[in-house]
């Protein structure tokens, strides 16, 4: 259930009231009789409408997923209007990738473990290598930034000495070698800076996998480093190779120095869709249906598991219908310059721009936008004798003669009466698509 504005909605949808607060249940319209009908299924839940029965066991009516009770209590959210530009550009920084989350969830179980490989190696003043690996986008340097600040907070509860902590993503070396200048820097200014304690450095080097060289002797070297006497080096190495170590680390076994290893797997369904909803919650209003989170965490899932990708989606979703909203503004716009009168058929649609929630029509066409091969686009955007060229070409066997190719294209053309084009034509048409690398 939802908390809407009764200013922006008709007459008859204005008289609900909950306790001693007015409040409005959202409607839509049937497209074709224009019927009002309650809308199930959205993000958000209104405070005594949830406590009176929204709720059950945890989960919202009407095939909504499961939210934390203490959520009901909150107040309930406002109307989102999405002609506004400062709800506009909320949500989209929401949504963003680089908008970083108050709480990571879904990684509870990981972060748990780096934190106590990291307590410890600081707490023993021992060396040590992790690994952590998993897939894009699932959540590894984000984990890693919180795991950071909360062994920070922990030695300096615990009165220990809190660790030097150096943080590099590989991919902005100039050269890999130039990860160990670095760290020596860092080395000297704690030796300047302590007082006779030992201060533990803990290097987290993003992007591990920039770093393997032919002869591997970069990458072997800095895992090296937890070996030598006097080290103070915590070393936590992170990539997308799951078995990096082992493939092209298989000495390091030998040596008795073998990184402990973490993985992260691909984020579930239902995963993606809880950090859909984590983030969404930070905002007073309501964005999304319900069921277009739901079809945006399915696909993702399937595809890759991909977090950052979910979020691209619901932003393409949300521009989408942005660039719906104005253009039916504009069209508005015109009718009332022109002099047409507004009738009150069109009358509601101008109140739905101030309520209009992504829709699932919006998340499927920015999921085939995303999900799209560049392929399938080059093919149709070909003109018509060219994508009958390709029909054959990429069905045929790779040693067949122009002539051949050239009888296949003409049978092709005469079984849907297209009118073939001359040989000549035929072979420039074959030259523009061998250079496009279709």
């Amino acid at each position: 259930m939802y908390s809407t504005s009764p200013l922006s909605l008709p007459n008859w949808a204005r008289s609900i009231t909950l306790d001693n607060n007015t409040q409005a249940l959202p409607m839509n319209r049937d497209p074709k009789s224009g019927t009002p009908f309650e809308a199930s299924g959205c993000v958000g839940i209104g405070s005594d409408a949830a406590a009176r029965g929204g709720l059950n066991g945890g989960a919202i009516s009407g095939g909504g997923v499961g939210i934390k009770d203490d959520f009901s209590e909150k107040t309930a959210k406002g109307n989102w209007n999405p002609t506004d530009v400062e709800h506009m550009r909320a949500v989209k920084e929401a949504l963003h990738v680089s908008t970083a989350p108050s709480t990571v969830v879904c990684r509870e179980d990981e972060q748990k473990r780096i934190l106590e490989f990291c307590r410890a190696c600081v707490g023993q003043e021992k060396v040590g290598s992790l690994y952590v690996c998993g897939c894009p986008g699932t959540g590894k340097s984000l984990s890693m930034e919180k795991v950071k600040d909360q062994v920070m907070n922990w030695a300096t509860n615990e009165g220990l000495q809190p660790p030097e902590v150096l943080v590099m993503n590989c991919t902005s070396l100039a050269n890999t070698s130039e990860i160990f200048s670095k760290q020596l820097q860092k080395l000297y200014s704690n030796k300047q800076a302590s007082s006779g304690s030992k201060m533990m450095l803990i290097i987290i080097a993003d992007e591990l996998d920039y770093l393997i060289t032919r002869d591997r002797a970069v990458l072997h070297d800095l895992f090296m480093l937890t070996t030598f006497p006097f080290s103070q080096c915590i070393l936590i190495g992170i990539a997308n190779s799951i078995d990096l170590a082992d493939r092209f680390l298989p000495r390091l076994q030998s040596l008795n120095c073998k990184p402990m290893v973490i993985t992260f797997r691909a984020y579930s369904k239902d995963q993606i869709l809880s950090i859909l909803q984590e983030r969404l919650l930070a905002l007073p209003y309501i964005v999304f249906q319900q069921q277009a989170l739901e079809l945006c965490a399915r696909k993702v899932a399937a595809a890759s598991g991909d977090m950052r990708k979910a979020l691209c989606v619901c932003r393409s979703a949300v521009e989408i219908l942005e660039a719906e909203l104005t253009e039916a503004a504009s069209n508005l716009s015109l009718a009332s310059a022109e002099g047409e009168l507004i009738t009150q058929q069109t009358a509601p649609a101008l109140e739905t721009f101030q309520s209009e929630k992504v829709r699932i029509d919006h998340m499927a066409l920015a999921l085939s936008k995303t999900f799209r091969s560049p392929i399938v686009d080059t093919i149709q955007s070909l003109p018509q004798h060219q994508q009958v060229a390709v029909k054959f070409f990429r069905g045929g066997k790779k040693d067949t003669t122009v002539g051949e190719l050239s009888k296949s294209y003409i049978e092709i053309c005469k079984s849907a009466l297209i009118p073939p084009v001359g040989i000549l034509e035929f072979l420039s048409m074959c030259r523009v698509l061998n250079d496009q690398g279709v």
